[in-house]
């Protein structure tokens, strides 16, 4: 678990242009009604998300099996069912648009896939899913988009679906990653909460805040620990670091 002494350490090894970013940021935030807004409008923000840029924005994610590899179900003969968090053979997504271009896929095989629309922070997922059938659930950049006032209990909903001993996969942005630092004033709602110019909405998270928030919500930790990378387009110019956290936690009995 990461101290309190340890996330400031690591901010001291930012440079002074970020900790003047970090700074800057405070000194006008979200107004109380924008954010209201924003936690009331969060369905309608992300479906025209969708609707601007369809697929092409989030790519075919071929680390997932490298990186998850309880995914792949090797040396096993037993079906397991999957819940997919975020679209992407059960998946939902808070936008119907999302939903929508799922079903469109050449891919999707309604036999053995499902989607459908759902607020994964409420419980209507339970309308879809039955609670204690499902193996994994995947949570891949979908909290951060959350406020996180429903963390928990967005965890809890999921702890509840899952089966004894189920696993769930996560990664997500991680604290000080540089698309945290470059928000310019006006974008912050709370520590470390953003709003977007499109009006969605990015948290970034600590190992530590990932570890307690799990354990409220009846997890025990398998894995914590940051993701360094390299977001790189030469084409762009650009080559900058990314910071993720990943974790895998499993049901309690």
């Amino acid at each position: 678990m990461e101290s309190f002494e340890e996330i400031q350490s690591k901010k001291q090894l930012l440079t002074d242009e970020d900790k003047q970013r970090l700074s800057l940021q405070n000194n006008r935030m979200v107004s109380e009604h924008k954010a209201k807004l924003l936690e009331i409008e969060a369905k309608k923000h992300w479906d025209l998300f969708y609707k601007r840029n369809e697929t092409r924005f989030f790519r075919d994610r071929h680390w997932t099996t490298r990186e998850f590899e309880d995914l792949l179900n090797e040396n096993s003969t037993c079906t397991r069912t999957l819940f997919e968090v975020g679209c992407g053979v059960v998946a939902c997504d808070l936008s119907p648009r999302a939903v929508e271009m799922v079903k469109r896929n050449p891919q999707y095989n309604s036999d053995c896939m499902r989607a459908f629309q759902c607020d994964i922070t409420t419980e209507d997922v339970f309308n879809e899913v039955e609670p204690q059938t499902v193996d994994i659930v995947t949570l891949i950049f979908v909290l951060s988009a959350i406020h996180p006032e429903k963390f928990v209990v967005t965890l809890r909903n999921i702890n509840k679906l899952l089966k004894p001993e189920g696993i769930i996969l996560f990664r997500d942005y991680g604290l000080y990653d540089m698309a945290q630092l470059r928000f310019k004033p006006g974008h912050k709602i709370a520590e470390n909460f953003y709003m977007r110019q499109d009006g969605t909405r990015s948290f970034y998270f600590s190992t530590d805040y990932v570890e307690n928030m799990f354990k409220d919500a009846g997890f025990n930790i398998l894995l914590n620990s940051y993701i360094y990378r390299r977001t790189v387009n030469k084409r762009e110019k650009v080559d900058v670091p990314r910071i993720f956290v990943q974790a895998k936690a499993q049901k309690q009995d």
